[in-house]
């Protein structure tokens, strides 16, 4: 397993100050995010880091105008047609730059789609969305050698995918390669009764993490069971990234840093006790 932490966490005025950061502080990957600019965006960032610290992961969807996208399950036809073409698009930049794949929730807030029933539920009608949406997606995804990484999130943010047996259902009814799941400790410690559990039952699919404490901060302030997640991951056999996403707490940029440093040490130590040997 190696560790990632997201590009904007990481000190520095610059994608090359972030990366020297991150490299000289043990961090193994870093993940880009679409926001502030899209995928040109992403593009300037991949330059600046120029291999000093491979990039693990692409987070979040755009349009091609570099604006968010995540209307996988949307009624409506051009705005479904713009995050999977804006996805298209990413896969292809993952691919070029050996990326494990690009993390996309399929929508966020209250269903848009309409309730049907008694010939079709929403669940029903999103599903079907989000599975033609994948079966477009994950022969794209496989063909640029990445994953097209489905993100359950919790209820506060989706009413769609919230737990990981329901991303699961998703990747089994596409049934194509080149689509997986990120699962993130965070949305899980809302969503599951039992994270090591959980993580255990779609041990298949799991192929990306995120990390963050049940405060919404850096791993080590709160009060989720890193050790328990991490022995679940040495159990199913994951050997993918581990990406930090999260807010990192401290006042000042200094502070921050340090504080930041000390999750990443807190983090191994949590492997360590998990049995997992550092990549």
């Amino acid at each position: 397993m190696k560790i990632a932490v997201q590009l904007g966490m990481l000190p520095g005025d610059s994608a090359s100050d972030k990366a020297k950061w991150a490299r000289d502080n043990g961090v193994q990957g870093i993940e880009l995010g679409i926001w502030g600019g899209g995928l040109a965006k992403m593009r300037r960032d991949a330059e600046e880091i120029n291999g000093v610290v491979p990039i693990s992961s692409v987070c979040g969807n755009a349009d091609e105008n570099g604006e968010s996208s995540f209307d996988f399950v949307d009624p409506d036809i051009e705005k479904r047609r713009a995050s999977i073409e804006g996805s298209r698009a990413i896969l292809s930049f993952c691919g070029e730059v050996g990326a494990a794949g690009q993390i996309a929730p399929p929508m966020f807030g209250a269903p848009k789609v309409p309730d049907l029933s008694p010939v079709m539920g929403v669940m029903e009608l999103q599903d079907k969305l989000m599975v033609a949406a994948c079966q477009e997606l994950g022969p794209h995804a496989a063909q640029c050698n990445t994953l097209f990484l489905l993100e359950p999130l919790n209820r506060y943010e989706q009413s769609y995918l919230r737990k990981q047996s329901d991303g699961a259902r998703v990747i089994e009814a596409a049934a194509v390669e080149g689509v997986a799941l990120l699962s993130d400790l965070f949305h899980m410690h809302i969503e599951e009764t039992d994270s090591p559990r959980a993580l255990h039952d779609v041990y298949r699919h799991v192929r990306h993490l995120h990390l963050a404490d049940n405060t919404r901060q850096e791993p080590g302030t709160g009060d989720i069971d890193f050790v328990a997640a991490f022995k679940a991951l040495r159990e199913i056999n994951f050997n993918g990234y581990m990406a930090f996403e999260c807010g990192v707490s401290g006042e000042t940029p200094i502070e921050k840093a340090a504080n930041l440093a000390r999750s990443l040490d807190y983090v191994r130590e949590c492997m360590d006790e998990a049995g997992i040997a550092r990549a």
